[in-house]
């Protein structure tokens, strides 16, 4: 398998054993920055948040396959993210968070192989997060 095929196996598995990650992922986000959470206080059903993660989530696959838009769509919303409030810093956090969220919810299925897949998924978006 190749890295794109173990980083959407792994969203598989998270899938499969959680189904929607998405209040792990921002409780996960909240604790290590509390401030973030006030944007949030009219996502009172927690769609924005649904589809803030579905949005990370097509980026991710996008990012190991086809690369057609991923690039543009994160460069995009970090600009977004800004002017919303939200640091650079914490926008560049958002997806080693999803990642370490991901392997603490799969657990044993966090191979190394897996492992080696998101860290070098996670510089490729490191890069593009960073030249924006």
């Amino acid at each position: 398998m190749n890295s794109a095929e173990l980083v959407a196996g792994s969203l598989e598995t998270l899938a499969e054993r959680v189904g929607d990650p998405a209040p792990q992922v921002y409780a996960r986000l909240f604790a290590e920055y509390p401030k973030i959470e006030a944007l949030f206080v009219r996502d009172t059903t927690g769609a924005v948040r649904g589809e803030m993660l579905a949005v990370a989530f097509e980026c991710i696959l996008d990012i190991g396959g086809a690369g057609a838009y991923a690039a543009n769509l994160i460069a995009a919303e970090r600009v977004n993210h800004e002017g919303v409030g939200v640091p650079p810093e914490v926008f560049g956090r958002f997806f080693p968070m999803l990642a370490e969220t991901c392997q603490a919810l799969i657990g044993e299925a966090w191979t190394p192989e897996v492992d080696a897949a998101w860290r070098e998924l996670l510089a490729r978006l490191d890069f593009i997060i960073s030249r924006t």
